[in-house]
């Protein structure tokens, strides 16, 4: 009784930003049976990208608002470690959408290095919908961010990419503590080690602390969302602040995501207006929260 009281008034602190969370649909796609990372896409207005958790092969696939098969695609060059999230963002080509996989899973703290694997992001059209599991597309070659803390081994679960600046973001998973943010700066060099920078810790309102399993930047460049196993998150950059690390020095507040078995993923709606989150499990639950409109810029 007295947890759910103050996870309630976590959830309530933040109402009035946003609506209720609501099933939209439901990912249809067989092979996604532990949706673990979530992204928009930026090439195809209405799709989202999403892969499985430790178990799965380098694929990704596509889906849209109805929850239908938009292609699934083998990731040429990458091995599939213990991917944890997935982020768009920009590269190396001007005006080109890029995908970046997040191989950063370390549940016994024995990874050395971790791996972002870059990919410009695939077209879909209505043959990659035909696209299967068994017989699936190609993407382009997967460059190989190598990234290293500056502090030690640490196990992760959300990835961030900077809309503008393509800096990469990981916020480690701390239960019952403070999660820390550290940062790799754009561009990068396939395959060279880069050691990230700690930013910072933050406060994540919750009983839990700082079990963090997803996360995402918005297009615009001035919201953070995360996400733990329960509801969602978000942090606002100062109207006047033109630092965008000054974003995890802010108060952090929560909202409801809905029912989720497991919620490990959240990412922005390509309109900035709205956030999506999907659950592992087989036919997951894609679930919206929209930003009412009284909070609309």
């Amino acid at each position: 009784m007295q947890l759910s009281s103050l996870v309630f008034s976590v959830v309530v602190a933040l109402s009035q930003s946003y609506g209720p969370p609501t099933t939209i649909a439901t990912i249809k796609e067989k092979s996604i049976s532990e949706s673990s990372g979530l992204a928009a896409s930026r090439s195809t207005p209405g799709a989202y990208w999403t892969h499985n958790d430790s178990g799965d092969g380098p694929f990704i696939y596509a889906f849209d608002t109805a929850g239908d098969a938009l292609g699934i695609f083998r990731v040429t060059g990458a091995e599939a470690r213990d991917w944890e999230d997935i982020a768009a963002g920009p590269g190396p080509q001007a005006n080109k959408s890029y995908l970046y996989l997040g191989d950063i899973g370390d549940n016994d703290a024995v990874r050395d290095e971790v791996v972002v694997y870059r990919i410009p992001e695939p077209a879909l059209s209505t043959a990659t919908r035909r696209l299967t599991k068994a017989r699936p597309g190609s993407t382009e070659p997967a460059e190989a961010i190598k990234l290293k803390y500056p502090d030690g081994k640490q196990d992760a679960e959300a990835l961030l990419v900077h809309p503008t600046t393509g800096n990469i973001y990981i916020v480690n998973k701390v239960p019952i503590a403070n999660p820390t943010v550290y940062e790799a700066i754009a561009p990068f060099t396939p395959g060279k080690l880069v050691t990230m920078r700690r930013i910072g810790t933050i406060h994540v309102p919750s009983l839990f602390g700082g079990v963090i399993t997803g996360g995402s930047i918005s297009p615009d460049g001035r919201h953070v969302a995360l996400c733990d196993y329960f509801q969602g998150y978000e942090i606002d950059l100062p109207p006047t602040s033109k630092d965008f690390d000054d974003i995890w020095k802010q108060k952090m507040t929560g909202f409801d995501l809905g029912k989720r078995k497991q919620g490990e993923s959240i990412t922005y709606r390509l309109d900035g207006d709205a956030l999506l989150a999907t659950s592992e499990g087989k036919q997951s639950p894609l679930i919206q929260v929209e930003r009412l409109r009284s909070n609309r810029k």
